[in-house]
C-alpha cells in the first residue's frame, strides 16, 4: 500500500491539525509544546500537506460517542475501535461523511476540539496480522493512545514465537500485537508492500500471548539442499502434516510437562515424551497394534470402554493377537496369564468405566516388567493431577484428551506419555495410519489445560460430596466412587490417587424406566455421552453404550438398566444437590 494513498481513507470529517507535543508541557493558545521527533512519523506519512511539525489525527465526535466510557479507559474493549473504524471503510463514498455525521459535524467538532489527546508513546498496538491499514489506521492509533495512558503495557512483551515453513499462513488467536519502539511500527508500514508475498515473507515469529494456529496440510523447503538435509537429520523440519504440525508440538510438549512436573515433584523420572491424535480410540488402537506383535499376547480388564473391547476382541485376533481378560483386582489371573503367555503388553484403564474399578498400578507393573512384558494405563478417568501412573511404575499412560484436558465438551483428541523408545515406536504407526490431531483442536486443548487444575479441583470436591449423599439416600440402591470407603478398591485409592475424578456411578432403586423417569427429570446436566467437562453430563449406559444388546448380554458387563453414570461439572454444588433430589423425588 502507498504511503501517499492513506490520508484518502480519513473522511473528510476528521480534523488533521498541526499540535506540538504531548508529553504534558505548558499549553498555549496554538495548542500544546511539541517535541520534533513526532514530525517524524505523523508529519510524513499521514498527511503530506500537513506542516513541518507534524500532523495529528483528530477524531471525529461521533467517533467519540460511539465509544463508551469504559471502551475509552479499558484497553480490553479495542473491538469497539476496530468495528468503528471498518465500517467508516466500508462506506462506499468514504470522501463524504454519513448524514447525521455531516450535519453534527460542524457544531460538535468545536466541542470535541476542546477533549485532550493522550500522549502517543514507544507502544503502539496493531489490531490483527497484516491488517488492512485503510480499515484499522484510526483504531491502532486510537489503541495506541490507550495503551500509553492506561500503563497496560507492564509486562507480558517478550513471548513464544512459531516460525513456520508452513504453505497457509498460521492463525494467531490474539487481540493485538505490540511494537517494541515506535521505530518498528514505522519500519512495519513502510516494508508492507515487501512482505505481502506468502513465500518467503511468512515465516511466522510472534509475540501474540497465545499459541498461534497453524493450519496447512504440508511444509516447503526453499532449496533442494534443505530437504536432503532434512532426509539427512541435519536440518530439523516438518514435511507432511499428518507427521507433525507447529501447534499440536507446542501441544504435546504442555502435556509431557504436566508429567515432568508432577513426577520431578515426586523425585521420579517423568515422561520422556508424548504425541497426540485425533481420539483416545485412536491413540488407543494405534498403541495396541504399535506395541503387540502379530500372533501376541496381551492382558486386559473386564470393565472398561466398550469400545476398546470390540476392538480387541474382533479386530486383534484378525492380526492373531489373543487376550487374556481378568477382573481389575485379580492379581493371581494376571500372574497365570503372565506365566502361560508370551505377554506383550498388560492395558487397562484405572479408575474403569464405568463401574471405576481401580488397578494396582505400582503391584502389576512389577509382576510384568519381571515377565518383560509392558504396562499402559489409560488414566483419562483419574486425570494426570489425580494419578501418576508412570511414577507407580508403568511404562506408558494414556488419556482420552477429549476429556479433563480439554475440558470444555468441544474437542476430540487422545495422548500418550511415556519413555521416548516407547513412544516412537507407536508414532511411526501413527504416521502410516493417519489420525493426525486438526491444530484448531490443539489450540482447544490447549486453551482447556490453563484451567485443568481448577476445574479437577471443582469436580473431585463435588463428586465426592454427592456420592456420599447419594449412598444415603433410600431411592439409590448402590453407589460407585473410589472415594467412598464402600468401594472395593478404596484403600488402594487412597494409596495410588490424591483425588478420586468428578465420576459418579449409582444404581437407582428400580427398574429401566424409573431410571428413565429420574433422567428426564433432571434440569441441570445434559443427557450425552463423554464427560470431564466443565458442564455436568449424565447417562444411562444401558441405553447410550449397550442398547444394541438385549439384556442378558448386558447383564455379563455388570450393565444394570438403573445404572447411572454422572459426570460431574463447575456448576455449584448446591445447585447440583437441589437438581439431584429433586430429581429423585420424582420417581
Amino acid at each position: 500500500m502507498a504511503v501517499s494513498s492513506w490520508p484518502r481513507v480519513f473522511p473528510s470529517f476528521f480534523e488533521c491539525r498541526s499540535d506540538p507535543e504531548f508529553s504534558g508541557a505548558p499549553k498555549t493558545s496554538g495548542g500544546w509544546q511539541r517535541k520534533p521527533s513526532q514530525s517524524r512519523f505523523f508529519g510524513s506519512r499521514l498527511n503530506s500537506s500537513a506542516s513541518a511539525q507534524g500532523a495529528i489525527l483528530r477524531f471525529p465526535p461521533n467517533f467519540v460517542r460511539q465509544l463508551s466510557t469504559k471502551a475509552r479507559r479499558n484497553c480490553s474493549n479495542i473491538g469497539v475501535a476496530q468495528i468503528v473504524a471498518a465500517s467508516w471503510s466500508n462506506n462506499s463514498n468514504p470522501a463524504s461523511p454519513p448524514p447525521a455525521a455531516a450535519s453534527s459535524s460542524a457544531a460538535a467538532a468545536a466541542a470535541a476540539a476542546t477533549e485532550p489527546i493522550a500522549p502517543i508513546g514507544d507502544d503502539v498496538a496493531l489490531l490483527g496480522k497484516e491488517v488492512d491499514l485503510k480499515a484499522n489506521m484510526c483504531a491502532c492509533v486510537w489503541m495506541g493512545l490507550i495503551k500509553e495512558k492506561m500503563g497496560v503495557c507492564v509486562g507480558e512483551r517478550f513471548g513464544r514465537g512459531i516460525v513456520t515453513d508452513a504453505i497457509t499462513t498460521p492463525v494467531v488467536n490474539t487481540s493485538a500485537y505490540f511494537f517494541k519502539k515506535t521505530s518498528e511500527l514505522i519500519d512495519f508500514k513502510e516494508k508492507m508492500g515487501v512482505c505481502v508475498g506468502e513465500r518467503f515473507g511468512r515465516g511466522i515469529v510472534t509475540d501474540a500471548i497465545t499459541t498461534p494456529v497453524v493450519n496447512t496440510s504440508a511444509y516447503f523447503f526453499k532449496k533442494t539442499s534443505e530437504l536432503i538435509d532434512f532426509k539427512e537429520k541435519r536440518k530439523a523440519s516438518f514435511e507432511y502434516g499428518r507427521y507433525g504440525n507447529p501447534t499440536t508440538v507446542v501441544l504435546e510438549e504442555k502435556i509431557r510437562h504436566v508429567f515432568v512436573f508432577l513426577f520431578v515433584y515426586c523425585a521420579l523420572e517423568g515422561a520422556e515424551s508424548t504425541m497426540i491424535t485425533s481420539s483416545g480410540m485412536n491413540i488407543s488402537t494405534v498403541m495396541l497394534m504399535a506395541l503387540v506383535p502379530a500372533g501376541g499376547h496381551l492382558v486386559t480388564t473386564t470393565d472398561c470402554y466398550r469400545k476398546t473391547r470390540i476392538f480387541i476382541e474382533n479386530f486383534l485376533p484378525k492380526m492373531g493377537i489373543k487376550a487374556t481378560v481378568i477382573d481389575p483386582a485379580d492379581v493371581g489371573a494376571l500372574e497365570s496369564a503372565l506365566n502361560e503367555n508370551n505377554v506383550s503388553l498388560f492395558f487397562t484403564e484405572s479408575p474403569t468405566n464405568p463401574f471405576l474399578r481401580c488397578v494396582d498400578i505400582k503391584l502389576v507393573s512389577e509382576l510384568c516388567h519381571k515377565k518383560g512384558a509392558l504396562v499402559c494405563i489409560d488414566g483419562t478417568f483419574a486425570t494426570p493431577l489425580n494419578q501418576k501412573a508412570l511414577a507407580l511404575g508403568a511404562d506408558l499412560v494414556l488419556h482420552s484428551a477429549t476429556k479433563y484436558l480439554g475440558g470444555h465438551n468441544d474437542v476430540l483428541g487422545g495422548c500418550l506419555s511415556g519413555s521416548e523408545k516407547l513412544v516412537t515406536e507407536v508414532r511411526t504407526l501413527h504416521h502410516v495410519l493417519g489420525g493426525a490431531l486438526n491444530p484448531n483442536a490443539a489450540y482447544l486443548i490447549l486453551r482447556g489445560m490453563k484451567t485443568l487444575h481448577l476445574r479437577v479441583q471443582q469436580q473431585n470436591s463435588t463428586a465426592l460430596r454427592m456420592a456420599k449423599l447419594l449412598e444415603a439416600h433410600p431411592k439409590v440402591a448402590h453407589v460407585y466412587y473410589p472415594g467412598l470407603p464402600s468401594h472395593p478398591e478404596h484403600e488402594l485409592a487412597m494409596q495410588q490417587m490424591t483425588g478420586f475424578g468428578g465420576v459418579v456411578s449409582f444404581e437407582v432403586d428400580g427398574d429401566l424406566n424409573t431410571t428413565i423417569q429420574f433422567i428426564d427429570s433432571l434440569n441441570i446436566p445434559y443427557i450425552a455421552p463423554s464427560f470431564g467437562g466443565c458442564e455436568s453430563i449424565v447417562d444411562q449406559p444401558a441405553i447410550m453404550s449397550y442398547w444394541d444388546l438385549p439384556q442378558s448380554e448386558r447383564l455379563k458387563y455388570g450393565i444394570k438398566d438403573n445404572l447411572v453414570r454422572f459426570s460431574f461439572g463447575v456448576e455449584d454444588f448446591e445447585d447440583l444437590k437441589a437438581d439431584i433430589l429433586q430429581a429423585l423425588e420424582a420417581i
